[in-house]
Order: C-alpha cells, then structure tokens, then sequence
C-alpha cells in the first residue's frame, strides 16, 4: 500500500457490489484502488475493469495484492469469508447485516487485530436527517424521551425479490428476513439515536405475505431504561407503505413523516405544566419548525470513503463492526420474543438466542432460483 492508496478487493457480484464497485472506479472513493474481485462463476466484469478475477475468496487474499476487502456475499457465508481476511491482518468492510445473528457478530469480533479495521455497511448513519435528528436529541433540547417510535412499512418487496435468490429469506441463508434484512438499517439508526431499550415483546408473522419462511411483518413494543415506551411497526407486504419515526420528550418532539423533519419544542416541560396548572384542559404551548434537508449523499460511497481515510489517516468510522451487534441484539430478541411468547430483556443472551436460531437452521433448506428473469433498479431499493 502507498501512503495515499489502498488496494481494494470486492467478494461477491451481487447487486450491492457492483454498486460499491462502480462507486470505486468512478473516482466516489478517494485513495481506493480496485485491484481485484471475486465471484464463484468467471466473470466478463473483471476485463472490462482491468482488474484480476478469483473464483475463491482464499486465493484472491493469499495473493497478497490487496489491502482492504469489501465483502457483499450472502449472509451465511459472511463470517467465514470476514474471518479468514481478518486473521490476514486485512481491513474489512462488510455488508450488513454482520452475521447470522448478534452471537455470531460476537465471535467474529474477536479475530479483529489492533491496527486492522473492520467497519460495517450501514449506511444510513450518513443520511444528512438521521444525523440532524440524532444531534437535536443528544443535545438534550426535547428533554428526557417519553416515548419513540417507528412505523417503517415501505420496505415493499414482490415475490421475485425471492424468488430469484436461493438465500434470501431462509433461516440457513440469511438468519431471518425482514428484521435482519431490509429493516437492520432502521433498526440501527433507531438504536443510534434514541439508545437500546431494555426490554422487548413482539410479534412476528413469518410467511405472511410471501412464500418464504422467515418473518415479512414485525410489530414490537420497548421499554427504556429510564421508564420511556416504543415500538416499530415493520414489513416487507404492505402497500403503500410508510415511514413515520417519532421521538416524543418532556420538552418537545421530533417528527421524521415522509421525508419531512418536523421539530417541535414546548414552552415549557410537560412534566413541570403537568405539576404547576390550574388549567384543567391546559397543554403547553409548542411551536412547530421544519427542517429543510437540501443536502444529497451518496450514502455507500460515504461510508466507503470514511473507511479509506480510517486506513490511511486513522479517522474514526462511522460504523465500526463492533456497533452491528446491538440492532442484531433488537432484531434477535423480537423474535426470541415472538417465539417464546414472552418479553425478551435486554443485555440478550446471545447463546440462547442462538440455541433457537440453530433449530430453525436444521429445518431450513437453500431455495431451487427460479428462471425468472428480475428488473433491477438499485436505486428503488433505497427507502
């Protein structure tokens, strides 16, 4: 590596990798050189490229000609692949979700060497609102949170989504579905901003909307340490769908509606109205702002080029591999929860989580792909 380029290898040519690749070779990636992939079957890309091609991850990494790799497999094969580059001593970026489940983002965890980074694709952590949100409620202007709450319902995906997959929404393939799927990202930035509850109940409908046998809509409740309430509402067969995430505290609220940030601040806490009116229909006054976002990100190359200058000038990444476990430990324990019937308490036990995991495993088999020929638009799959 020179001082101002790292050499990057890219596992897997799905839809999501060549969205990093192209965000490479064109220039979005400043200090990123791709230098080769990798792909089970030969591939025409590499030649276009100029770039050499692998058909196994092992032989590209022993080569010794890259840096840093950027895996965008299948999920179950993410540790695997992430483990062997990280005993390599080679920076990794890994598409989400980190594994199959948080107990197994554990133990990938512990092949990280000091001096190696190991970030995670989560993406929406560079979304100018999410930020805006996330600075308004660490700044403390809404008070204590009382209540949060996310209904992200325009996750829609049709049957071929599937179809054309022989992992996706299986136990054995992907761990889960819509949770550790599309709503991972959602569930992150939730956890990002408002913090981890401490207790959950849920319910999961599993193969509601699809032939699949992994769950397609979630509905769960929260409870936070500091006695505040939640919920997140999600699903993969609802249209049309919606996406409204509220953040509720003594002293005003935010309101993330379609697109639009809407802030709110009361004149005075409602806690302390709440104790000194003699109104008996009284409510605080509050006054209502928008925030107008104008800025665009280019999300994937965002957190690309964090990691790069991670490497080259030690800059703090947005989304260390560490930070995958806890909205895994949500995503698990909604359905430790749906299948126990029982609230989940949070630390998770991960090993019990596991345990029920791994017999979902046994029962579950990779899906024959259908023939059907899929229109792809990856720029309609951003929600």
């Amino acid at each position: 590596m020179t001082q101002n380029t790292v050499n990057i290898g890219v596992v897997g040519l799905g839809n999501i990798a060549k969205q990093h690749i192209n965000n490479i070779v064109n220039n979005r990636v400043e200090g990123a050189n791709l230098v080769a992939i990798c792909s089970r079957s030969p591939s025409s890309l590499s030649a276009e490229l100029g770039v050499s091609h692998y058909t196994d991850y092992k032989s590209m990494i022993d080569a010794s000609c890259i840096d840093a790799i950027i895996i965008a497999t299948p999920t179950l094969t993410h540790f695997e692949v992430a483990k062997y580059a990280l005993q390599k001593r080679l920076h990794v970026m890994l598409e989400k979700p980190m594994g199959l489940s948080s107990y197994e983002g554990e133990q990938l965890l512990a092949y990280q060497n000091v001096g190696t980074q190991f970030a995670l694709m989560l993406n929406q952590r560079t979304d100018p609102t999410f930020l805006r949100m996330k600075q308004i409620v660490d700044s403390g202007l809404l008070g204590d949170i009382q209540r949060t709450h996310w209904t992200m319902t325009n996750w829609f995906r049709p049957e071929i989504y599937f179809q054309v997959s022989d992992w996706r929404a299986t136990w054995k393939g992907e761990g889960g579905g819509l949770l550790v799927n599309q709503a991972i990202h959602n569930i992150d930035v939730f956890q990002w901003i408002c913090g981890l509850p401490s207790e959950i109940c849920a319910f999961c409908e599993f193969g509601k909307h699809h032939d699949i046998e992994v769950e397609d809509q979630v509905s769960a409740f929260f409870r936070y340490q500091n006695g505040a309430t939640g919920g997140f509402i999600g699903s993969t067969g609802e249209a049309p769908g919606f996406n409204r995430f509220e953040i509720v505290g003594d002293k005003g609220a935010l309101l993330f509606d379609d697109g639009q940030l809407s802030v709110i601040i009361n004149s005075q806490s409602s806690v302390e109205f709440n104790q000194q009116t003699n109104d008996m229909f009284g409510i605080p006054l509050s006054e209502t702002s928008v925030i107008r976002i104008e800025e665009s990100v280019n999300q994937h190359a965002a957190v690309m080029n964090n990691f790069v200058q991670a490497i080259l000038q030690g800059e703090s990444l947005i989304a260390p591999a560490a930070d995958g476990l806890a909205s895994l430990d949500m995503a698990n324990a909604m359905l430790l929860s749906t299948w126990t019937n029982q609230s989940v308490t949070l630390p998770l036990n991960r090993q019990v989580y596991q345990n029920r995991l791994n017999e979902k495993i046994k029962g579950s088999a990779l899906r024959a792909k259908s023939t059907r020929q899929a229109k792809i638009d990856m720029s309609a799959s951003y929600r």
